[in-house]
C-alpha cells in the first residue's frame, strides 16, 4: 500500500499536501488503521522533516474531524448497557485538565489506537478545545517516534532491521497467544 500513497503523492505532487491530509483524515475517521505507511510514504515524497510535518497536521485535523463525527454520531452509544460500568462511566465523566491529561497520556503510547481515544474522548463529556490540544500535544512525540521508525525502515538501515524483526516477533507471539487459547 505505501507504493501506491507514494506514487498518487508523486504524482499529483502540487496537490501531494492536500491529498494526504485528506489521507490521514479517512484513516482517521475509520479510527483502526495504522498510519505508519501514510507517514513512510510523506517521509518518501517530502523528506524526514516536511513529511513528519504533513503527517503532524494530518493526524491532529483528522482525530478533530474524527471527534466531530463521532460526537454527533456515536453519542448515543454512551447511553447503552456497557457504557454504565463504573470505569467507563469514570471515563466518559472526566473534564478540564483531567480530560487533558488523560488523552495527552494516551497519546503518548504509540501502541493505543487513536480512533478508540478519539471515540471515548468524542461521547464522553470531553469539548472539542480540550480534545484537540491534548490530542495534538500528545502525538508530537509519537510521531516523532514513528517518524523516526519508518524513516530506519526506509533507509534499511541496522535500526530499521531491529525494529522490524521486534514488530515481527511481536506480531508471532500475537498470533501464537490467539492460538493457543483457541485450543
Amino acid at each position: 500500500m505505501n507504493e501506491q500513497v507514494v506514487e498518487l503523492l508523486q504524482n499529483y505532487k502540487p496537490y501531494a499536501f492536500a491529498i494526504s491530509i485528506v489521507i490521514n483524515i479517512i484513516i482517521s475517521i475509520f479510527g483502526l488503521v495504522p498510519s505508519l505507511f501514510l507517514t513512510a510514504a510523506n517521509l518518501v515524497v517530502f523528506g524526514f522533516w516536511k513529511g513528519t510535518l504533513v503527517s503532524f497536521i494530518g493526524e491532529g485535523l483528522g482525530a478533530v474531524v474524527s471527534f466531530i463525527i463521532y460526537r454527533k454520531g456515536l453519542r448515543k452509544v454512551a447511553e447503552t448497557k456497557v457504557f454504565h460500568r463504573p470505569l467507563v462511566r469514570r471515563l466518559l465523566e472526566v473534564e478540564g485538565k483531567q480530560a487533558f491529561m488523560l488523552v495527552l497520556s494516551l497519546r503518548l503510547l504509540p501502541f493505543v489506537p487513536s480512533g478508540v481515544i478519539t471515540f471515548f474522548a468524542a461521547i464522553g463529556k470531553m469539548t472539542l478545545m480540550i480534545f484537540a490540544l491534548s490530542s495534538t500535544l500528545g502525538k508530537l512525540p509519537a510521531l516523532l517516534l514513528e517518524a523516526y521508525t519508518a524513516n530506519h525502515m526506509i533507509q534499511w538501515t541496522w535500526q530499521g532491521k531491529v525494529i522490524l524483526a521486534v514488530l515481527a516477533m511481536i506480531l508471532l507471539i500475537s498470533v501464537l497467544k490467539g492460538l493457543y487459547k483457541k485450543t
